[in-house]
């Protein structure tokens, strides 16, 4: 059976789309560093990707890696999916009971009036429109990182959508060691799609890899806010070694487990 592999894909989003660019921003883990997995927690990861094979030499079938990329700084993707639905219906209601308590005054001051709207529009916060490239994400509301409304979008005052890999191609897809693909799936921390590759272990050696993450941008086009895709890139590696599959336990070949006399008394 193919060993699952993980790695993930942290991105500071807010930083990356100042300087356009995730050199420097990507912060890349895997759950092989027990393995021999270099440079955790950096732009450098090296993917340690033991081959399996059985002690004979033959393969024994194929590892498979999963790609899973979040925002750095962001609300968590492990909220409930409707999260930013329910936080808007707050707002929205709490905007509703102000406007109502405030025609319930009798003879307000056009000043004060003003001030009131004023107050009701940040309660409520900002519809964003989301572009033919990020239908997606049109008509939420902006939040912030701790996940209430805001009208303020100011640098680093709102939480970016999660980075979406939209393609994984180089020199590892190109020599025919990782067959890349996305895939459907129920886990709604993904919004039901990730990106997966089977992995032909009968090839070691060293291979780079890169990754097109499109992030999303607030931006005010014709009085509207939008939300408007960037795409980058950025490249990892992996390291394939050829070694036979051996038992976790005993570090020896694959066969029983050593189970003392004493066990059977």
């Amino acid at each position: 059976m193919a060993q699952q592999l993980a790695i993930i894909v942290l991105v500071d989003v807010g930083n990356a789309l100042e300087s356009r660019t995730l050199t420097g921003n990507t912060y890349l883990f895997d759950n092989m560093k027990l393995q021999g997995s270099l440079n955790q927690g950096t732009g450098e990861l090296v993917t340690a990707i033991n081959g399996a094979y059985w002690s004979d030499g033959s393969q024994a079938g194929e590892q498979v890696l999963n790609w899973l990329p979040y925002s750095l700084g962001s609300i968590p993707p492990t909220v409930p999916r409707g999260y930013h639905t329910i936080r808007a219906r707050e707002a929205e209601k709490e905007a509703l009971a102000e406007l109502a308590t405030l025609t319930e005054k009798p003879g307000v001051a056009n000043g004060d009036t003003e001030a009131a709207l004023a107050r009701i529009r940040k309660t409520v916060g900002t519809r964003v429109n989301g572009t033919s490239r990020a239908r997606a994400l049109s008509g939420q509301r902006v939040l912030d990182i701790t996940g209430r409304v805001v009208s303020d979008h100011g640098q680093n005052t709102h939480n970016y959508p999660a980075p979406v890999i939209t393609d994984i191609f180089g020199e590892a897809v190109d020599e025919k060691v990782i067959y890349p693909a996305e895939y459907g799936s129920p886990d709604l921390v993904t919004d039901g799609w990730y990106w997966s590759a089977t992995i032909d272990t009968s090839r070691p050696g060293t291979y780079s890899y890169k990754m097109r993450i499109q992030l999303h941008e607030l931006v005010q086009r014709a009085g509207d806010w939008t939300w408007e895709p960037v795409n980058l890139t950025c490249e990892s590696k992996l390291r394939i070694t050829a070694e036979p599959k051996r038992n976790g336990f005993t570090g020896a070949g694959m066969g029983y487990l050593p189970i003392a006399p004493a066990a059977f008394g």
